[in-house]
C-alpha cells in the first residue's frame, strides 16, 4: 500500500526553478561546440502548387555558407511511409521535408541553408529566390464543409463515435423543449514560448547526440534512427528543459530531420531553430463545425443527445480528435446520435493542442446545456445537477470515481453563484453589464505503459531515472517527491534523471498520463528496491526482520523496520554494507490494468465558474473572477497542480475572446503569424483565479491515486466564459473567439 504522505501533497516549489529563473537552465537551442554549422529555413510562399525553379547562386556566395539544401539535392532517406510515422502519427502520408517539389502548405520549408554562423545561414536564405506555380487553395472550412468524410482508418487511440442509442430523433421531435445550435471555432496555434530547436552534436559516423525540442526523446530518437536506418544505441536524444509544448512537440518535427540531416551529410555538429513564423506552419488546433440538439422534459431531464461536428484536416493525413464522444457520457440521457467527419483544406496536418477535442466539443456542448437550461428557465447548475450519472453510457462502463458533485457544490459556494440573477442584462457594475456562467469539465484519466529505475546509495542518495518529459508541469518534483517519501529522505538527497533516450522506457509527455504512468513506475521501483534490501537483510545473521513480510517494512530515518515497530530494523547502511555494496537499484513498470479496463473507465472533471463584466458602450470584454473546482483524485502537488489548472484557464480565455489563425483564403496564407497579431492572453487579462481541488479517492485510476492534471484546467473554460457573455448580454454568440466587434454589433440591437 502507498504509505500516507510526508513530502508527497507537499506543495514543494519546482526542483528545476532556480535553473530556469537564473537561465542556467539550457533549452535545445543553448548547446554549442567549437565548429558547430547553423541552419536557416526558406519557407515557401504559396499554399499550394509547385516549386518551377530555385536559385541559390546569391545565397551560395555570401561567405560563411557551407551548403544549399533543396529537394533537388536532397541526401536521401526512407522511402516508405512506415518509416516517417512516429508514434502519435494520424493514418495518412507523414510531410517529407525536401522531397518533391509538390507544396502542400503556407510555410513549408523549400530550402535549407547551411553556415558557419547563424547569422550567414539567415542573410544567404534571404536571397534564396523561388519560382512557384501556384494553385488555388481551399483553406476556408465552412466552404470545403459539403465534402467531408467519415475517416475510414481511425487513428491509433482514438476513440471513434459509439454507436446510436435508444431513438434520438424521434425522443428530439416529441420532447418539451429543444435546442438546437451551430457553434464555430477557428483554428489556434499553440505558441509555446521556446522555439522549435535540434542541436545535433555529431561524434562520429553514425554516431549522434542530438538536443531536441520535443515531448518525448525516445520517440524523436526512433523517428530519425528509422528515417536514415540508424542504431538506436547509436544515437541519444535529450530533451532536458522544454520551455511549454502544449501538445505541439508530441510529433517531430522537421528542423529534426534537417539538422540531422544536415549533420550526417557534412560530419559536422549542426544547429537549426525555427522561428516564431515557422511554428505556425507546423500543427494547429484545426477549425471546427458542430452542431449540437439537446432536448428535455417538463422535469429538465434530458431526452435526446445528438452531436456532429466536422474538423478541417490536412489533404495528407487523417488527423482526428475525440470530440463529440463527451456529449454521450457527460449527462443521463437513453438517446444519443454523436457522429464525426473530416474536411481537407490546403494547410498543414493540425496537432494535438492541450485537451484535443474535448476543448473543443465541450466548448458546444456546454454551451449548447446553457442554450437550453435557458429555454426551460431552469438555473444552468441545476439542470446539470438534475441530469448527474455516475456511468459512462458510451462504453456501458463503471467509472473509478467521480467527484464532480462536490466541484459543483465547492466551486458554487466559493463563487456565490446562489447570488446570481436568473434574468440576462440583470446584473451591472457601473457602466459595465455583469455575467455570471459555468460549465463542466470532462478528461480522460488514462495510463500509459512505462519504466523506471530506483536507486539507494549507501550514503541515502537516491536516484530515480526515467525518459520521461518535463514540459513545465513539474514531472522533474513529482517524481522527486515520490523518491523522498519511498526512502524517507529529504527531497535534496534526491536525484531525478529524466528527459534521456537511454533511460527506462516512456511514452511521450501528454494525454495528462504522465504523472500516473511514470509516478507509478517509480513508486513499484522503489517498491522493488525495499523488497531487496528485506531480501538483504534477511540474510544477514540473527536478522530482526527474519519473518517480516514485504508489505509489514517501511524505511524511516535510514533504517529498514517493521511498520507497526520502528524500534525494529536494521539500518540501511548496514543491509548493503553486508553484502558489500554502495547502492541497490531496481526497475518498476506500470501501465494499464486490461482486465479492469474492460469493466471500469476513468475522468477527470471540473466545475468552472465565470464573471464577466463587459463595457456597455466599448464592447470591452474583461474575464474578472473564475472559480475551478477539479477533481482529479490524489493530488501529488498542490502548488505545481494549481499552476497547471492557472494556465489551462488562461487558455480557456484565449479560446474564448482571443485566439485566432487569421488565414487568408485567397492564397492560403496564415496572415497573424507572430505575437503581435495572433492575441493570446495578456497579464491585463487575467483577475481573479481560483483553484480548488476537491477530495477524490480513487484506487484504480493508477496505482497512486493520481489522474493527471494537464488538460482538464482547459476544458469547459470558454464555454463558462461564453454562457456569462451571454447572461450579461442577452445576446448567444456561438462563432469563437468571441471579439470586441462581434460585442458592439450585438449592442447595437440593445441600443
Amino acid at each position: 500500500m502507498f504509505n500516507p504522505s510526508k513530502i508527497v501533497g507537499l506543495p514543494v516549489s519546482r526542483i528545476d526553478g532556480p535553473l530556469k529563473v537564473s537561465g542556467t537552465a539550457p533549452y535545445a537551442a543553448e548547446h554549442y561546440e567549437p565548429g558547430m554549422l547553423h541552419g536557416a529555413i526558406v519557407l515557401s510562399a504559396i499554399a499550394t502548387g509547385k516549386i518551377r525553379n530555385i536559385d541559390t547562386s546569391k545565397a551560395e556566395a555570401v561567405p560563411g555558407v557551407v551548403k544549399i539544401y533543396t529537394h533537388e539535392n536532397r541526401p536521401s532517406a526512407a522511402w516508405w511511409d512506415s518509416k516517417w510515422q512516429d508514434s502519435v502519427a494520424p493514418p495518412g502520408s507523414p510531410f517529407r521535408p525536401l522531397e518533391k517539389p509538390h507544396i502542400q502548405f503556407d510555410g513549408q520549408p523549400v530550402t535549407l541553408v547551411i553556415a558557419e554562423t547563424y547569422e550567414a545561414a539567415r542573410d544567404a536564405a534571404s536571397l534564396v529566390t523561388v519560382e512557384y506555380k501556384a494553385e488555388t487553395p481551399e483553406t476556408n472550412l465552412h466552404t470545403v464543409y459539403p465534402n467531408a468524410y467519415e475517416p475510414k482508418k481511425k487513428r491509433s487511440g482514438i476513440q471513434p463515435p459509439p454507436k446510436p442509442r435508444g431513438e434520438p430523433e424521434e425522443a428530439f421531435a416529441g420532447a418539451a423543449y429543444r435546442i438546437s445550435a451551430e457553434y464555430v471555432m477557428e483554428g489556434e496555434h499553440h505558441n509555446p514560448m521556446e522555439l522549435f530547436a535540434t542541436t545535433v552534436l555529431w561524434e562520429s559516423d553514425q554516431q549522434l547526440t542530438v538536443h531536441d525540442k520535443t515531448q518525448g526523446s525516445q520517440a524523436s530518437r526512433d523517428y530519425i534512427c528509422n528515417i536514415f536506418g540508424l542504431d538506436p544505441d547509436d544515437v541519444v536524444v535529450k530533451n532536458a528543459y522544454v520551455g511549454g509544448a502544449f501538445g505541439q512537440g508530441l510529433r517531430p518535427k522537421h528542423q529534426l530531420f534537417l539538422a540531422v540531416m544536415a549533420s550526417l551529410d557534412l560530419k559536422r555538429s549542426v544547429k537549426v531553430e525555427m522561428s516564431r513564423q515557422e511554428m505556425f506552419a507546423l500543427t494547429w488546433r484545426p477549425s471546427s463545425l458542430q452542431t449540437v440538439s439537446l432536448a428535455a422534459d417538463a422535469d429538465g431531464m434530458l431526452q435526446s443527445v445528438m452531436h456532429h461536428a466536422v474538423q478541417a484536416t490536412s489533404r495528407y493525413e487523417d488527423y482526428q480528435e475525440v470530440v463529440v464522444n463527451w456529449s454521450g457520457l457527460a449527462y443521463k440521457c437513453d438517446n444519443a446520435k454523436l457522429t464525426y467527419e473530416l474536411a481537407q483544406v490546403d494547410m498543414s496536418t493540425p496537432g494535438d493542442m492541450r485537451a484535443p477535442g474535448a476543448a473543443t466539443g465541450v466548448l458546444a456542448l456546454e454551451s449548447a446545456m446553457d442554450e437550453l437550461a435557458t429555454e426551460i428557465g431552469m438555473d444552468p447548475l441545476d439542470l446539470r445537477v438534475k441530469n448527474f450519472i455516475h456511468f459512462d453510457q458510451n462504453g456501458d462502463k463503471q467509472l473509478t470515481s467521480k467527484a464532480l458533485h462536490a466541484c459543483y457544490r465547492e466551486g458554487a459556494e466559493a463563487f456565490g453563484w446562489s447570488e446570481r440573477s436568473a434574468a440576462p442584462r440583470s446584473m451591472r457594475d457601473g457602466h459595465d453589464l455583469v455575467g455570471w456562467g459555468m460549465a463542466t469539465g470532462f478528461w480522460e484519466a488514462g495510463m500509459a505503459p512505462a519504466e523506471a529505475k530506483v536507486r539507494y546509495a549507501i550514503d541515502g542518495k537516491v536516484t530515480v531515472s526515467a525518459a520521461a518529459t518535463d514540459i513545465g508541469t513539474g514531472t522533474y518534483t513529482i517524481l522527486a517527491q515520490l523518491g523522498a517519501e519511498a526512502f524517507d529522505v529529504p527531497i535534496e538527497a534526491v536525484h531525478v534523471a529524466i528527459a534521456d533516450s537511454t533511460l527506462p522506457t516512456t511514452g511521450v509527455e501528454g494525454g495528462s498520463w504522465t504523472a500516473a504512468s511514470t509516478g507509478s513506475a517509480v513508486q513499484i521501483a522503489a517498491e522493488a528496491v525495499k523488497a531487496t534490501l528485506l531480501d538483504m537483510a534477511q540474510d544477514m545473521e540473527n536478522s530482526p526482520l527474519g519473518k517480516a513480510k514485504p508489505e509489514e517494512v517501511v524505511i524511516r530515518d535510514g533504517r529498514l523496520v517493521l511498520d507497526v515497530n520502528s524500534q525494529v530494523g536494521i539500518a540501511l547502511s548496514d543491509i548493503l554494507a553486508s553484502k558489500q555494496l554502495s547502492s541497490v537499484e531496481e526497475p518498476g513498470k506500470a501501465g494499464p490494468d486490461m482486465l479492469q479496463m474492460r469493466k471500469f473507465v476513468s475522468y477527470t472533471h471540473s466545475a468552472v465558474f465565470v464573471e464577466v463584466k463587459i463595457d456597455e458602450q466599448l464592447g470591452v470584454i474583461r474575464v474578472t473572477r473564475v472559480v475551478s473546482a477539479i477533481g482529479a483524485g490524489r493530488i501529488l502537488n498542490p502548488k505545481t497542480a494549481r499552476s497547471q489548472i492557472l494556465g489551462g484557464i488562461v487558455m480557456g480565455i484565449g479560446m474564448a475572446l482571443h485566439e485566432e489563425s487569421m488565414i487568408d483564403h485567397r492564397t492560403g496564407r496564415i496572415m497573424n503569424h507572430n505575437l503581435a497579431e495572433y492575441h493570446v492572453p495578456a497579464h491585463a487579462d487575467i483577475s481573479d483565479l481560483e483553484v480548488i481541488f476537491v477530495d477524490e479517492h480513487d484506487d484504480k485510476a493508477s496505482p497512486i491515486g493520481v489522474k493527471g492534471l494537464g488538460e482538464i484546467g482547459i476544458v469547459g473554460v470558454a464555454a463558462a466564459v461564453a454562457n456569462a457573455i451571454y447572461h450579461a448580454t442577452g445576446t448567444r454568440f456561438r462563432h469563437f473567439p468571441i471579439t470586441i466587434d462581434k460585442i458592439l454589433e450585438s449592442q447595437l440591437k440593445h441600443a
